[in-house]
């Protein structure tokens, strides 16, 4: 018999027949037409681990077509309109064989590329596959003896799960400036207590709260319990007050940072979250993971994390986006949060159901509703160019809507 030869074959045709072309889509839209060009184009596109300028254009160019074809433009979940970074596109591409592989041979690289860019140990780094499990592993590891403490409204992954459980969870209402109300959550703290969480930048909020403040209060709530603060919007903030709480792990306290690949990074399809925390935290955590970023999500997060070049330049066109819906809701005589999000979040007027459906038929997807704050529209930022179209849109929707705020969301 004539042994079996395996005959060449290029990464092109394995992108090909592979299907890693339609994995490529979940994070920028459906790309099939257009993917393999860009590929093939993303070795003049990234000079030394960067996305150049050119480089970024071209990948703007292709995402935005991809967006427009795919229907309504997806503004209700908070994602990254441009999807994974060019350098990550190469990586994953480059990486191709490992798919075939139990494990990811490459998690130990990102793990330390990430301890690199918090500047901790890699021993205070945990990686999990997304931000949801990453709630749940910290709600199982601490908040199974006691009861929870959370603003509310909130990121609901960890409150909801807790409940769930049987776990008592304390909600506490946001401040009149939809900040966490830090001197309430204070006199909530009891002995009972096993978990306190805070979002912050809060979602579905936007806002950040005070610095000085949240430190005073996640300070003395890490004597009493286990402070869990999600910080999945870190990348977004421009707010010069504002500052991570990283360096509170770093001198030891009892306090838990959550981030994610899933917003600036633009791999939500991918499921990569990263816990930073004292060693004997993560050591505690560790066995109560199921499971892990597959290959091309940990290829693709190292690359992305190194790509500061990329981050700057998506967080720059937030940013541009930002304040053409900050100045539309301004216009409009709206009331709304001081956004430092990929989102923003304001006053409608008027059930947010009927701004959804509204907004549908103009080719938009918008977020849900967030009670008690049920008139309130939570609108994820695109590109520039689409947000343009949301503000013009916006005014013919909840122009003639009540303008007064109802007794509950004062």
């Amino acid at each position: 018999m004539t042994p079996f030869t395996p005959s060449p074959l290029s990464r092109r045709q394995w992108l090909k027949s592979s299907g890693l072309v339609a994995g490529g889509a979940m994070a920028t839209g459906s790309l099939t037409p257009s993917l393999l060009p860009a590929l093939e184009s993303d070795a003049v596109h990234v000079i030394d681990g960067q996305t150049t300028a050119a480089g970024f254009a071209a990948h703007e160019q292709m995402v935005a077509a991809a967006r427009r074809a795919d229907g309504p433009i997806r503004l209700a979940s908070n994602e990254n309109p441009y999807g994974m970074a060019p350098s990550a596109r190469k990586a994953i591409e480059d990486g191709w064989k490992q798919h075939a592989w139990y494990g990811a041979p490459s998690l130990p690289n990102l793990k330390k590329v990430y301890a690199d860019s918090v500047g901790v140990p890699v021993d205070h780094i945990m990686i999990v596959a997304g931000s949801s499990e990453l709630l749940s592993i910290v709600c199982l590891a601490y908040g199974m003896k006691g009861d929870v403490l959370t603003a509310w409204p909130t990121y609901e992954g960890l409150p909801r799960y807790a409940e769930s459980l049987g776990i008592r969870v304390h909600k506490v209402p946001l401040a009149a400036d939809l900040t966490h109300d830090l001197d309430t959550m204070d006199r909530r703290l009891t002995q009972a207590v096993d978990l306190t969480f805070v979002c912050n930048p809060n979602n579905p909020t936007a806002n950040v709260t005070d610095n000085a403040k949240l430190r005073s209060f996640v300070s003395n709530a890490s004597r009493r319990s286990m402070v869990l603060v999600d910080e999945a919007y870190h990348d977004f903030v421009t707010d010069p007050s504002y500052s991570s709480l990283v360096d509170m792990v770093k001198k030891g306290e009892n306090v838990i940072i959550s981030r994610t690949g899933s917003k600036i990074h633009g791999l939500a399809g991918l499921r990569t979250a990263f816990v930073i925390a004292r060693p004997d935290i993560i050591a505690r955590l560790q066995p109560l993971s199921t499971s892990a970023p597959g290959v091309f999500g940990a290829l693709g997060a190292a690359a992305s994390l190194q790509d500061t070049a990329f981050q700057a330049m998506c967080k720059q066109r937030n940013v541009e986006g930002r304040e053409i819906m900050k100045t539309a809701i301004a216009k409009m005589g709206r009331k709304m949060t001081d956004s430092q999000t990929n989102f923003v979040f304001f006053h409608a007027g008027m059930p947010v159901e009927q701004v959804q459906k509204a907004m549908l038929a103009k080719g938009f997807m918008i977020g849900r509703a967030f009670p008690p704050y049920t008139d309130w529209a939570r609108i994820s930022i695109g590109t520039p160019d689409e947000m343009r179209a949301v503000a013009a849109a916006l005014p013919e929707i909840i122009g003639g809507a009540p303008k007064s705020l109802g007794s509950s969301e004062r």
